[in-house]
């Protein structure tokens, strides 16, 4: 992969849709959006691809530390028979066995808090990445919304010439439709499949309850 996924994020989050679209010469709102829609939902996949990853990584890593604990409290039991029944060599040998341990657990601690903040991150491009989409979508709907008007407007006048204005700016945005993703840097991407509706859904329903969280901790603020 030629970018990183922060660099990635980056560059669908910052971007201008209107310097997008007026970057070439009859380009087509409606195409330039729909791609970069697709580019967004791609994104999306890759981020929530690797969330997973980091997820398992912290997973892991919290369960070996829980049990390299474990097994050092027993150790530590271990000892104090071993030294009631004056078997220093058991007792030394256990003591090694929990420094061993010892000399772990700052790793897998450290392991465990750059997962986190590594899993924290990728959420906040989650987040970032449904927000953009959602502007797109409303942009989306407002390009599609003023064809409308146009088409109705169109075919008040001349047919032939409503018409015919309407096809050859057609066949226009769609001869420049690979120099606008070209020059944007967009590439042809899939939509994504899948379980992406289900999982578009279950994101929704979050945000929707943190929507309403906000709108309760407003509320008591105001009491």
């Amino acid at each position: 992969m030629s970018e990183t996924i922060a660099t990635r994020v980056s560059r669908l989050i910052s971007g201008s849709v209107n310097a997008l679209i007026d970057a070439v010469e009859n380009a087509a709102p409606e195409m330039v959006l729909e791609q970069a829609i697709r580019e967004i939902d791609a994104a999306g996949d890759e981020v929530r691809a690797e969330l997973g990853r980091v997820i398992a990584t912290r997973h892991l890593a919290n369960k070996r530390l829980m049990d390299e604990n474990a097994r050092h409290a027993e150790l530590t039991q271990q000892i104090d028979v071993a030294v009631g029944q004056q078997r220093d060599d058991l007792a030394e040998a256990a003591i090694a066995r929990q420094m061993d341990i010892e000399a772990q657990l700052p790793v897998l601690q450290s392991t465990i808090a750059d997962a986190a903040a590594k899993q924290k991150e990728l959420e906040g491009y989650t987040a970032a990445l449904q927000g953009r989409r959602r502007e797109m979508e409303a942009e989306l709907d407002n390009f599609r919304a003023a064809k409308r008007r146009e088409a109705t407007i169109a075919a008040g006048g001349s047919a032939t010439g409503g018409d015919g204005g309407v096809a050859k700016r057609v066949a226009d945005a769609e001869g420049a439709f690979a120099r606008v993703l070209s020059r944007a840097g967009v590439p042809t991407r899939p939509g994504s499949g899948g379980d992406a509706a289900k999982l578009a859904e279950l994101e929704d329903l979050a945000r929707r309850n943190r929507i309403r969280e906000r709108l309760e901790a407003a509320k008591a603020g105001k009491s």
